[in-house]
């Protein structure tokens, strides 16, 4: 069986560059690319390749990592962008963006019709796990599949759980996933929006929460930037938007009620519907102080 020596990896964002660095530091032969031309910089400093197309670095590559935006975009790398043909045969597609569970399967098909392999490989773990390898990935696909992409996945994740051996189920463990970091988010800024209406110190107010029995990784991400003016985007309000949505999609096919996913998919909604969805996904707690009729400020 071929082993994995050229990656072509398409989506150079907060957490694909680092991912993309930390194949290239393993002596792999990576050619990244991104709609955004500096984006490579750093991955050309650590040995890596920048492409001008999706098609160009996954030219003859044995593996194509996707970390984009969505399914639309994976789709159109793939098929309009030319980069499914432009691999090697016989090469897999590992697809780590946060998708619809059928969408997964309907490209898993479209990609194994060509000959190819398809790994259904979402992660979590944001930018600090990005950078530093310790992704935890939920990896479904058939065992050929997960044969040949499971050094690569090693790479960037600290933990690759196989969910299971069909594509979707990677996206399927991904949304239950999301449903619980989009509401301990939203959560956690309600409570910090109710101790700064309340007049609390707020730097005592999360020394108190974070070491409790109330905290959870999200609050003790999150929680500083929303205590500060200008928070670093670390992953956007918008992308919540998109990764709640897929989550209610997912509960009306099984004809589930999820009613906590719903209103956190609310308050984000609200604070990209004010035209601030680039903001870091910490900033849902603009959606508590409207509300409280302070306007977005963290002062009355």
């Amino acid at each position: 069986m071929m082993t994995v020596k050229k990656i072509g990896f398409v989506g150079l964002g907060a957490m694909g560059l680092p991912m993309a660095r930390n194949l290239a530091k393993s002596q792999y032969s990576v050619r990244g690319y991104d709609i955004r031309p500096n984006a490579a910089a750093t991955l050309i400093e650590v040995g890596g390749e920048a492409a001008e197309s999706a098609a160009a670095a996954c030219s003859g590559a044995d593996a194509a990592m996707l970390m984009v935006v969505n399914l639309h975009q994976a789709e159109s790398v793939l098929f309009e962008a030319g980069a499914l043909e432009a691999l090697a045969p016989g090469a897999v597609v590992i697809v780590s963006a946060t998708c619809p569970p059928d969408g997964v399967v309907e490209l898993a098909k479209r990609v194994e019709a060509t000959g190819r392999l398809f790994v259904d490989a979402p992660v979590s773990g944001g930018v600090v796990g990005a950078e530093s390898g310790s992704l935890t990935i939920m990896a479904s696909g058939s065992d050929g599949a997960l044969e040949l992409a499971m050094p690569v996945l090693n790479k960037v994740g600290g933990k690759i759980v196989r969910v299971g051996d069909q594509p979707g189920q990677g996206a399927t463990a991904k949304a239950v996933n999301q449903l619980m970091c989009g509401a301990h988010i939203a959560v956690a800024a309600e409570a910090l929006s109710l101790a700064e209406k309340l007049g609390l110190d707020m730097a005592a107010m999360f020394d108190i929460v974070s070491g409790s029995a109330a905290s959870s990784w999200m609050l003790k991400d999150r929680g500083p930037r929303m205590l500060i003016d200008d928070a670093p985007v670390m992953s956007a309000v918008d992308i919540f938007v998109k990764d709640l949505g897929i989550v209610l999609e997912a509960g009306r096919g099984a004809k589930t009620a999820l009613p906590i996913a719903a209103l956190a998919h609310q308050l984000f909604l609200s604070v990209s519907g004010r035209g601030l969805g680039g903001l870091d996904d910490s900033q849902v707690i603009l959606a508590y102080r409207s509300l409280q009729g302070r306007d977005g400020g963290r002062d009355e």
